[in-house]
């Protein structure tokens, strides 16, 4: 079993990941136009509520972003980069024995990209080989081994930007992953995630209103990882000690052996487990103002929006790390007793909870169906306008079977939302699903046992 050492790089107050992170020039950046540094590369600025929320270093970094296009030499005989339409940011997509797709080659031409095809065709599976390029994850499966095509040792996903950048992703059964950006391996393996973002909208999002806690957090951990991509490192590395801190609670070792390992354990998960409160809690808060300004577009002033941050830690809210990192440690402390009887840890970030407030109620005991599918709609139109202030760039936009659950009305003020800016991936059983205005401005291809039809 691994032990944690205090001393060790998660000992410090910024681990190096974390800081590697941050564009050189925002860590260092002095006090001035753009406020003052913290201990992270942010940038803290009062909001209309006087939050002092933080600029992620993404976001400092797309404000001093040269606004020049990058003219690249086409490696696929098509035209230059800086020709393609700006709105065009995933330009071509590769994907090799990929859960039902064996190969598929797939040129982007237009901002519409309407994938159509029977159940179980393998339109989702595209999308989903997207939203693991851009991020790293998949909202569908953890393993990677049951992304990979039967029989096969390994899958290969394979994209190239507008603006020219090669994308790699390796997913082998046995050796780990491997990423690589413009044909040179990366070390870490979210240096792949940058060039491309983007926010997804499954018919699975639509049960986040009356679905458990755990499609919450889920939710908003999405959210956060492509605001900041070290975000992932940070989950992955509280998961790993959840999972060794509570099987040392059941392995029942000598007293004085145990309550030292937990010592260690209780400091790195305090550490680790603050910033991430941290971070869920000032991604809310910037998505708040515009979730409830579509929620109120969408479905009228009358039932406002609100949206809560209930911490699985007891402690009050605030953007700094340390009063995060005291309340937890004293909170590990104090339940110690009661989760050595119970064998699993009962405080900290795995326990947090999102609340989806309607004029004051909980929206998924009093919300009618109507209004439920609204705020997902609002929630995922502040997550698109809120990537896009952070990142600098507009994200593509993943809708995986979900215009069949709008009525037109909605399908319309997706359309006018998502506008002639962002770039759209959009599956369904049958093109009557989209609207004549998605109709006009798709690309249309269909996906028949995991291949191009035509």
């Amino acid at each position: 079993m691994w032990i944690p050492v205090a001393s060790g790089p998660w000992g410090s107050t910024c681990g190096p990941t974390e800081r590697s992170a941050a564009p050189r020039s925002s860590r260092r950046n002095p006090p001035g136009r753009w406020g003052w540094t913290d201990e992270h590369g942010g940038t803290r600025t009062p909001d209309i509520q006087n939050r002092n929320l933080t600029l992620y270093p993404t976001e400092l970094h797309a404000q001093h972003r040269q606004s020049g296009p990058r003219r690249i030499l086409p490696s696929d005989g098509g035209t230059l980069a800086a020709d393609r339409p700006r709105t065009i940011r995933l330009h071509r997509l590769d994907l090799r024995h990929f859960r039902n797709i064996d190969g598929l080659e797939l040129t982007l031409e237009a901002p519409r990209l309407l994938v159509i095809g029977s159940n179980g065709q393998g339109k989702s599976n595209l999308l989903e080989a997207v939203e693991l390029l851009t991020s790293l994850r998949s909202h569908r499966c953890s393993v990677d081994r049951d992304l990979i095509a039967h029989g096969q040792p390994a899958s290969r996903l394979s994209a190239l930007t507008g603006e020219g950048d090669s994308l790699q992703l390796h997913l082998r059964r046995s050796g780990g992953r491997q990423a690589l950006r413009n044909g040179k391996v990366l070390e870490r393996q979210l240096d792949l995630i940058g060039p491309l973002r983007c926010v997804g909208f499954s018919a699975l999002d639509l049960d986040l209103v009356r679905g458990e806690p755990a499609l919450r957090r889920q939710w908003l951990d999405r959210v956060v990882l492509q605001l900041e991509p070290v975000y992932g490192a940070l989950l992955s590395r509280y998961g790993r000690l959840l999972r060794q801190r509570s099987q040392l609670l059941r392995r029942g070792l000598g007293a004085g052996v145990q309550q030292e390992l937990l010592d260690a354990f209780d400091e790195q998960m305090a550490l680790v487990g603050a910033r991430l409160h941290r971070r869920r809690q000032r991604a809310l808060w910037r998505l708040e103002p515009l979730a409830v300004a579509w929620q109120q577009r969408i479905g009228g002033a009358a039932e406002p929006l609100r949206l809560d941050y209930l911490s699985g830690t007891v402690a009050d809210a605030s953007d700094e790390e340390g009063p995060w990192r005291e309340a937890l440690a004293d909170q590990l402390r104090r339940q110690r007793p009661q989760e050595e009887r119970l064998g699993q840890c009962q405080v900290g970030p795995h326990r947090d909870e999102v609340g989806l407030l309607l004029g004051g109620q909980p929206a998924r005991r009093y919300g009618s169906a109507g209004q439920q599918r609204t705020l997902v709609l609002a929630l995922k139109l502040g997550e698109l306008d809120l990537v896009n202030q952070v990142v600098g760039q507009p994200p593509l936009l993943l809708l995986d079977d979900v215009l069949a659950e709008l009525d037109p009305g909605r399908q319309q003020l997706l359309l006018e939302a998502v506008g002639e800016g962002h770039q759209c991936l959009v599956s369904a059983t049958h093109l009557e699903a989209f609207s004549s205005g998605w109709q006009a401005q798709g690309q249309v291809v269909e996906l028949r046992r995991g291949a191009l039809v035509g």
